[in-house]
């Protein structure tokens, strides 16, 4: 026997049923719900006029079928007195079609009624007269509405008789009734022909207006599709001209969303940039590391091989040799070491500037920094003309002295390697506003046009065979750029042969650091 439990019996397909609830339960677009929201109040204020109108003109059509009654009777009372029966009352006179007559003569101590027509009078039925006999019991002036069965229903007023006794007249509400059921006729066929010409016209005006919504929406669509994941992109979509105003509601979302997509653009442009800038400098550090990392390693094996070579020969001059190519190899493998250990000691100052880190705050001389700095500078470089121009008073402002010191130095530095002996170097220091500012001229054959724009990147340099022979690493001027915007402040360069200055602009009073 099986102890696996049974399938169980599926379940009745409900598709139909649920895919028409599920539609059900679907949001309306913007356009149909405005539509039924305009339409809806419309036909509602409508249908109330209508009503409104129908009681009003049924009161008053009643009024005056109420007054006519009331001279129909007028017109009897006076034969009421002395004619037996209805019928006679009412060929005495030439009354409107419909005229009712119930009359309860004294003299003939019985009620008779009668009813004008096409072909003159012509006398109820008992079922109309005992419908009407008990409104003869009450001999007042009151209007009632009484349903004949052969003859529908009637306003209809009670009166006394000359002598004794009583009549009734009446009118049939038929007119009143036809009358108001022509008037909502027409007020309905004129409503649902304004509603659907409303209706038209919404739906037109709704998709005009509703024209930009679109563009947007089909913009973000396009936008949405593109690949921004890698590579170079350009966003170019936009919300076009004519569906951007910005006095519009709608408008004023494609105004919005082109602003963002050229922020976007922007941004992605940044992204690419930096990307590039991000790859050219980890090239261009592992080509700075590969160099003395290739020495440390040629003068390694050169120091075990010269020693190998003295293991196997024991003779004093293959040791001596030994000892001496070793001695080298070790003194090339130390400075080759020092430039690394350099390099990367830049390029972990660059990145802790970059997080804002590795500034310590204080009061600052721009003018004894400066002093020291050209001081320093004179023994590196003596076949150079030093000057300097300070102001009398202190130049002083708020933040890291090493770190600003540093500065002064590299562009010393600078302008002493790239400008030959006998060159001139001149350093200023000068209050301008709410600015310290430093210069540092020199008069040397300037710096190359096509480099000069990148001269602040990293590993940057004049020379593109990467000759290393002034021993620095191309990151003087891309640490000084960062140190001095940590400072929130400038640096700048104009370059023409024969004069180049590089400007430092740093706030003589900055705001509390960060």
């Amino acid at each position: 026997m099986s102890i696996l439990p049974r399938p169980a019996p599926p379940l009745p397909d409900a598709g139909p049923r649920e895919s028409v609830r599920a539609r059900l339960r679907r949001p309306w677009t913007l356009q149909a719900r405005l539509m039924t929201a305009v339409i809806g109040m419309v036909a509602f204020i409508l249908v109330m006029i209508g009503i409104s109108t129908s009681a009003i003109l049924s009161q008053v059509l009643i009024y005056n079928l109420d007054a006519s009654v009331t001279d129909t009777a007028s017109s009897i009372q006076p034969r009421a007195a002395f004619q037996s029966s209805a019928e006679n009352v009412l060929e005495s006179t030439r009354f409107p079609d419909g005229t009712l007559l119930v009359l309860n003569s004294v003299t003939s101590e019985r009620i008779t009624g009668a009813v004008v027509d096409s072909d003159g009078p012509r006398a109820l039925t008992d079922d109309d007269l005992g419908q009407i006999a008990k409104s003869l019991q009450s001999a007042d002036d009151s209007a009632l509405t009484v349903n004949l069965p052969n003859l529908g229903e009637y306003l209809v007023r009670s009166y006394a008789a000359p002598g004794g006794g009583a009549f009734l007249v009446g009118l049939p509400l038929s007119n009143v009734t036809g009358t108001i059921g022509a008037i909502l006729t027409t007020v309905a066929l004129v409503t649902a022909g304004g509603l659907l010409l409303l209706a038209v016209i919404i739906a037109i005006v709704i998709r005009l207006g509703l024209r930009p919504l679109r563009a947007v929406a089909e913009t973000a669509t396009r936008v949405a599709s593109l690949r921004m994941e890698e590579g170079d992109v350009s966003i170019t979509e936009r919300v076009p001209a004519d569906q951007v105003d910005t006095t519009t509601e709608i408008g004023q979302v494609g105004a919005a969303l082109n602003t963002l997509l050229d922020r976007v653009d922007a941004s992605l442009t940044a992204r690419q940039r930096n990307e590039e800038l991000m790859r050219r400098f980890v090239a261009d550090a592992s080509h700075e590391l590969r160099t003395p990392l290739a020495s440390i390693r040629g003068f390694s094996e050169l120091s075990l091989r010269a020693m190998r070579q003295a293991q196997d020969d024991e003779s004093r001059q293959r040791v001596a040799l030994a000892v001496e190519t070793t001695e080298q190899s070790l003194e090339r493998i130390q400075a080759q070491s020092i430039r690394m250990t350099t390099l990367v000691e830049d390029l972990l100052l660059l990145a802790r500037l970059d997080e804002g880190q590795e500034l310590v705050y204080g009061s600052v001389d721009l003018t004894r920094l400066a002093v020291e700095a050209v001081g320093d500078a004179r023994p590196a470089g003596p076949d150079h003309s030093w000057t300097i121009d300070v102001p009398d008073q202190p130049v002083e402002l708020a933040g890291d002295a090493s770190r600003l010191h540093q500065v002064v130095a590299n562009l010393l530095a600078n302008a002493r390697t790239h400008t030959p002996p006998g060159s001139e170097v001149a350093v200023s220091v000068a209050h301008e506003g709410a600015e310290a500012v430093l210069r540092v001229h020199d008069d040397g054959p300037g710096i190359d046009p096509s480099v000069a724009a990148q001269l602040f990147e990293r590993f940057a340099r004049a020379d593109r065979s990467r000759d290393r022979k002034t021993g620095g690493t191309g990151l003087g001027l891309s640490i000084a750029r960062a140190i001095v915007e940590a400072h929130r402040g400038t640096i700048s360069v104009r370059s023409v042969p024969g004069d180049t200055t590089f400007e430092v602009r740093l706030p003589a009073k900055p705001a509390d650091p960060v």
